[in-house]
């Protein structure tokens, strides 16, 4: 990553006031990025957007559902960047409201298309999608870029149609033939299953396991075999502000669609993460099986990122363990009233000093 691309760069990002949002928040006003956020309220409480309290030059409430309140926002600030992080993000609950989640997920992002068609002047677009935006076949290797998009639940399913809008977008308006004449480039970026101190979302494992092991209560798991990429949340969002760098300045032939998963060898069970997150808390055997009605979710799920790995330079810096032990140090911190600001500030000159 080259530090000083960002200092004084105009960034609008959507969805800021999320867990992932707001670290890449964070990550970027530290790199002196002028930020301007349009976003829902954050979606929990306690939340990290709140928690840190992290400036930005403005912050408009906002669902990317209303075409006209994107355009004025995005007009408003006249950004260079766009990097779309709003997004309906729950497996489970897209079985409770598939008409809010496809609203959000898909025609959320025809709506950015649309705001940034009609302003104009954007340089660069990245819209994070999901690993689950793959038609899952229960392989045991990576999914690669070039695999088929599917989705068997609502969330899935409106990440690969997000992921087919991006494509419909980029070949109809923002074509590499027309490049000069438009000179926007857009790509996707599909991570993992995404851990970090600060998310408190409903119904995930590590949000469930260190609110019940702080409370002293035994968590329920599900589906203990199912194999999941888990990785920190700074892994992928060093892999995002290095692909939009590459945008920005060579995007012709960056744009498209990149993945950004860890280790293949590091994909591990939902078991073995509830076991581990109790072992490092300092607890023995305090998750349980849940037993009752299940919702389908897939079984088997690894990231191929070789393409990042060799043309982004971008390969992931922690381990599964590594990651685990670091989301459960910041909750601690947080339980011991620490300046969580200041805090995760040090997670990311951790991370950064470890080699990128």
């Amino acid at each position: 990553m080259d530090k000083g691309f960002w200092d004084g760069r105009r960034v609008f990002i959507t969805g800021h006031t999320g867990f992932k949002g707001t670290w890449l928040t964070l990550w970027l006003q530290k790199l002196g990025a002028k930020l301007f956020g349009y976003a829902l309220a954050p979606p929990t409480v306690p939340n990290m957007y709140t928690l840190v309290n992290c400036p930005v030059e403005s912050s408009v409430q906002g669902d990317v559902r209303d075409l006209d309140a994107l355009t004025s926002a995005l007009s408003d600030c006249k950004p260079e960047i766009v990097i779309h992080l709003a997004a309906q993000p729950l497996v489970r609950e897209s079985y409770n409201d598939p008409v809010g989640t496809y609203a959000t997920n898909v025609m959320g992002v025809v709506n950015l298309f649309e705001a940034i068609r009609k302003v104009g002047g954007v340089k660069a677009v990245l819209n994070v999608t999901s690993d689950k935006c793959y038609e899952n076949r229960e392989w045991v290797w990576g999914y690669r870029e070039n695999e088929p998009m599917g989705g068997w639940d609502p969330y899935s399913s409106s990440k690969g149609c997000s992921e087919l809008v991006t494509s419909a977008y980029r070949r109809s308006y923002f074509d590499a033939a027309s490049y000069d004449d438009h000179g926007c480039a857009i790509a996707t970026a599909r991570a993992g299953n995404v851990v970090g101190g600060g998310d408190w979302a409903i119904d995930r494992l590590v949000p469930d396991a260190l609110s019940s092991l702080s409370e002293n209560r035994q968590f329920q798991i599900r589906s203990p075999s199912a194999i999941r990429p888990w990785q920190h949340v700074l892994e992928p969002l060093c892999g995002y502000m290095i692909l939009v760098e590459k945008l920005y300045i060579d995007g012709q032939k960056y744009s498209g669609a990149w993945n950004f998963g860890p280790n293949l060898f590091e994909a591990r069970s939902v078991e073995w993460v509830a076991s581990k997150i109790c072992e490092l808390w300092g607890v023995d055997g305090e998750w349980v099986l849940d037993n009752g009605p299940q919702l389908h979710e897939a079984n088997y799920l690894k990231l191929d990122s070789s393409k990042s790995n060799q043309e982004l330079g971008w390969c992931p810096k922690w381990s599964t363990e590594q990651a685990l032990s670091r989301v459960v140090s910041w909750h601690k911190a947080w339980l011991s009233k620490d300046d969580m600001y200041k805090y995760s500030l040090s997670e990311i000159d951790f991370y950064c000093d470890l080699g990128g």
